[in-house]
C-alpha cells in the first residue's frame, strides 16, 4: 500500500556536482528534501521510485545515476540509470534513505494500459510504499524555453498544478496524452499512473505543494500527498 507520494522535477541541475561553484537550484532541492522527509516519516517499508524514460522496465537498484550523459549527445553510453531515475535515486540518498529501493521507468508515451499495469504494481505491494514520482511539466514556456514557446503550456501546467494542490486523482489520471506531447511534457504518464494508483486506492488525506516555478521555461512543481 502507498502511504505518501512525492512529485519532483528530474532537471540535471539536482545532482550537484553538475551545477559548478553556485547552486542555480537551492530552493528546488531543499523542497524535494522536505517533501521526502515528510514522506519517510510514514515508516515505510520500501519505496518506489517512478521516472519517464524510452522504455517501460524495471532498473537494478545498484545502478549508479550516469551524469556524464545528462544534458550532453556527445558522451559514451555506459551502464548507468536513465536520468529521471538517477535524480531520484540522488535525492533518497541525500535525505538519508538506506532502505529498499525499486527502480522503475515508465515510457513517455504509455498507453492507459501501461499505466494501469504500473499502478496495480504501485498499489498490491504488500510493504508500507513511498511512491517518489519524477516528472517536469511543460518544456515551452518561454521564448529560450527548450521547446521554444507554446500558450497552450501555461494551462496545462495550471491543471497539474491544481490537481496536485487538491489530491485531484482523477485529474491526473485523465491528463491529455496528445496535448501533453505537443507541449513537451516529460511527466504525463508518471503523473497519470500517480492518479490512477491513488484513485485505486483512495484519494490522499492531505495534498500540498511545497513549489512551484518555471526556470529555464520548464514547469517544476514538488507536491506531497499523504494517504490515511
Amino acid at each position: 500500500m502507498i502511504v505518501a507520494a512525492v512529485v519532483a522535477p528530474h532537471p540535471p541541475l539536482l545532482l550537484r556536482e553538475l551545477c559548478g561553484e553556485r547552486d542555480p537550484v537551492p530552493t528546488l532541492r531543499e523542497a524535494c528534501h522536505e517533501a521526502l522527509r515528510s514522506a519517510l516519516r510514514c515508516a515505510p517499508d520500501t519505496v518506489l521510485v517512478l521516472g519517464g524514460g524510452d522504455l517501460t522496465s524495471a532498473w537494478p537498484e545498484d545502478l549508479p545515476a550516469d551524469v556524464r550523459s545528462f544534458g550532453t549527445t556527445h558522451a559514451p553510453p555506459v551502464a548507468g540509470l536513465p536520468q529521471s531515475l538517477g535524480v531520484g535515486k540522488r535525492l533518497l540518498e541525500e535525505v538519508g534513505w538506506s532502505g529498499p529501493t525499486h527502480l522503475r521507468t515508465l515510457a513517455w508515451d504509455a498507453s492507459p494500459d501501461d499505466v494501469a499495469r504500473t499502478a496495480d504494481l504501485a498499489t498490491r505491494q504488500g510493504a508500507r510504499t513511498v511512491l517518489l514520482t519524477l516528472g517536469d511539466g511543460s518544456t515551452r514556456r518561454g521564448e529560450k524555453a527548450p521547446g521554444y514557446l507554446d500558450e497552450r503550456a501555461f494551462a496545462f501546467d495550471d491543471a497539474i498544478a491544481e490537481a496536485l494542490e487538491n489530491g485531484d486523482a482523477a485529474a491526473l489520471a485523465g491528463l491529455d496524452a496528445g496535448l501533453a506531447q505537443d507541449l513537451m511534457v516529460l511527466g504525463r504518464s508518471t503523473f497519470a499512473t500517480l492518479g490512477e494508483a491513488a484513485a485505486r486506492q483512495g484519494e490522499p488525506v492531505e495534498a500540498r505543494t511545497l513549489y512551484r516555478d518555471d526556470p529555464y521555461g520548464v514547469a517544476y512543481t514538488v507536491a506531497l500527498w499523504l494517504f490515511a
